[in-house]
């Protein structure tokens, strides 16, 4: 078992990544946790990883309770939490209460958001099964739901108390959940290091027979490289913003796009428009536009999108949290793989460019 740390002062938690939920009882003892437990999971990953979670947490002999939401992006609402409050109310928990995450983002960012609020905070652990939450969405402590059409419009910042990743978990995603959770892969590479976005697209292949030394490579740089960023900058008043990289016209695009496409396929879209802005600002040339976009592809993520509206998409992007001044801040790459810079933009004409220019 591999073990990180994310270094946070007294909210600073481990990541363990193996191939398993063998060590979940371990990692649980090693936390001090003692209270009830409420798993919260999926109708999806109900079916595939509940049993052997519950299996390893009930080995731990704690109380152990299962809550069960609807699969997919619609279910990251304000209403999925009120049922789960009364849930968690008819249980009587206290604050020694562990809330559980078991399933991709969207479970994670729900199961925080609650662990956040519930009884003004109660314990809150994360187990991707996902690879997006495996990548990203898991370490960091954002949390949060969608409202009135605005992607994670409110939330928290709140940490687990520990990240449990079992690779295999990953073998039971369609294909295309697979490649999506690429998206955010390979945007850490493209923020920060270079060497690791040269081994995914050599080790593509691998990755989809799922190699677990790969696998477990790939998961250790991630939080690596997202933990490196949270610990220098928790609550994204500076450089943590750099993870944003694609996600500018990427979120709009999946909020106007009525969540049809993926999250990460959304994020290839954005990243594709950054390098694209990059190239029209001159800062980066045509040829590793080209090179990000040949990745992209041989992963199976789109890097163009039919029928786009610009004018739709441009409007959207007004409604993200992190416009400030009324300004668009764009995260753009500089020179080459490995660096990027944060900009803020105003030209409306360049903008509506770049994402038409994805059709």
């Amino acid at each position: 078992m591999i073990k990180l740390n994310i270094n946070l002062s007294e909210r600073s938690y481990p990541i363990y990544i193996t191939t398993d939920y063998s060590e979940l009882g371990k990692s649980l003892h090693s936390a001090r946790l003692t209270g009830k437990m409420v798993l919260i999971t999926d109708t999806n990953v109900e079916k595939y990883q509940a049993d052997l979670c519950l299996e390893a947490l009930r080995g731990y002999d704690c109380e152990v309770h299962k809550f069960v939401i609807p699969a997919g992006e619609k279910s990251k609402k304000l209403e999925t939490i009120s049922e789960i409050y009364k849930f968690l109310i008819d249980l009587k928990l206290d604050r020694n209460a562990t809330l559980i995450a078991l399933g991709g983002g969207v479970v994670g960012d729900i199961t925080g958001f609650a662990a956040a609020t519930f009884l003004r905070g109660v314990n809150f652990v994360q187990i991707p099964t996902s690879l997006l939450a495996q990548s990203d969405s898991s370490v960091g402590g954002k949390v949060g739901v969608d409202f009135n059409g605005s992607k994670n419009i409110i939330g928290a910042f709140y940490q687990p108390r520990f990240v449990y990743i079992n690779v295999n978990s990953l073998k039971t995603l369609p294909k295309r959940e697979l490649q999506s959770g690429l998206a955010e892969v390979v945007k850490h590479g493209i923020i920060q290091d270079p060497d690791f976005f040269e081994y995914i697209d050599y080790n593509t292949n691998k990755i989809f027979s799922f190699d677990e030394g790969v696998l477990q490579y790939l998961a250790k740089i991630n939080c690596s490289i997202k933990g490196n960023v949270v610990e220098k900058d928790e609550k994204e008043s500076g450089i943590r913003a750099n993870l944003n990289f694609g996600h500018t016209i990427g979120h709009a695009i999946e909020t106007v796009m009525n969540f049809e496409l993926l999250h990460g396929e959304c994020v290839a879209l954005g990243m594709v428009g950054a390098f694209k802005m990059a190239q029209y600002l001159e800062i980066v040339e045509e040829d590793l536009v080209d090179k990000v976009k040949d990745t992209l592809r041989k992963i199976g993520l789109p890097v163009r999108l039919d029928d786009i509206d610009a004018d739709k998409v441009y409007n959207q992007m007004f409604f993200d949290k992190k416009v400030k001044g009324n300004k668009l801040t764009f995260i753009l790459p500089r020179k080459r793989i490995g660096e990027v810079i944060q900009c803020t933009v105003d030209d409306e004409k360049l903008i509506k460019k770049v994402i038409s220019d994805l059709a």
